[in-house]
């Protein structure tokens, strides 16, 4: 009896979990020298569109594209947990990036721990998957703001 309300009471909430609208978030960002970042992310999937800025800090030394860009998607991804968020699609413009973190082919050793990282938190959510999708716009708005920020 015990059991079987507790599976119930699982199979409720993976329900609710899953009944929520998917959320695309567009993720564009950049990083500064000293391993300071910020990424924005554009929600779209409900009624109105959001603009999210997730400021990040760098894990290692590395300052590599993708060392930055495996810090910008965890900082993003932990913020959608945050919000109570449990279906996403993560939206970024490089191909080969996105397809490294859908399958974890080709991932180098010094980004292990950042891909692991990354995919506990995206596993945290209910469900989600990585696109290719065009985030020009967030990227340009991320590279002027670390650029502003690195000049001042």
């Amino acid at each position: 009896m015990f059991a079987s309300k507790i599976g119930k009471e699982a199979k409720e909430m993976q329900a609710i979990r899953t009944s929520r609208a998917a959320i695309d978030a567009y993720v564009g960002y950049a990083a500064g020298a000293h391993g300071l970042g910020v990424a924005y992310a554009r929600l779209t999937g409900r009624h109105d569109e959001d603009l999210l800025r997730v400021g990040f800090r760098l894990a290692g030394a590395e300052r590599s594209e993708r060392a930055i860009g495996y810090s910008a998607l965890t900082a993003v991804a932990r913020e959608l947990s945050r919000r109570n968020i449990r279906r996403v699609s993560l939206h970024i413009a490089d191909k080969p990036f996105a397809e490294e973190i859908a399958t974890g082919r080709g991932v180098v050793e010094v980004q292990a721990i950042a891909y692991v990282r990354l995919r506990c938190v995206l596993n945290s959510l209910g469900t989600y998957d990585i696109r290719v999708g065009n985030t020009d716009d967030l990227t340009q708005r991320a590279r002027a703001e670390v650029a502003l920020n690195v000049a001042a």
